[in-house]
């Protein structure tokens, strides 16, 4: 996912940003559905474009810090989060928040709404055995 140079996006904490899978709008036949069927669904997918930086917790050694100390320390680490950027994500659509940015739709999604994800290298192994 290509964002303009000017203007990044930054994701925080626990959540991910989704691009809503586009073919949730049509039947496997190729019918349109009204968005009030689509709006009654309580899971959805879409793809992950960017992901934040994970749970903060205290950094243990921030406290341990001498005062002396020429090398600054964070004082929160993060724990990363599970989603890659590139992932295929089954989430619970009523914990996630829609955004439009730049004419285009996006889902901000709690790392816990995620229910399933699909890595393209996992994908490879079973269709391979």
């Amino acid at each position: 996912m290509n964002f303009s140079k000017k203007n990044q996006i930054i994701v925080v904490g626990d959540k991910v940003l989704v691009v809503p899978d586009s073919d949730k709008e049509r039947t496997e036949h190729g019918l349109y559905l009204p968005p009030t069927i689509k709006e009654k669904e309580k899971v959805w997918s879409g793809y992950i474009a960017k992901v934040g930086p994970g749970y903060p917790v205290p950094n243990p050694s921030f406290i341990d810090q001498e005062p002396w100390s020429t090398t600054p320390k964070d004082p929160v680490k993060y724990i990363p989060l599970q989603a890659e950027e590139g992932d295929y994500a089954i989430f619970v659509k009523d914990q996630s928040i829609e955004i439009e940015y730049e004419e285009k739709k996006y889902l901000i999604v709690p790392q816990g709404a995620i229910l399933l994800l699909i890595r393209k290298d996992i994908m490879n192994e079973f269709r391979e055995s």
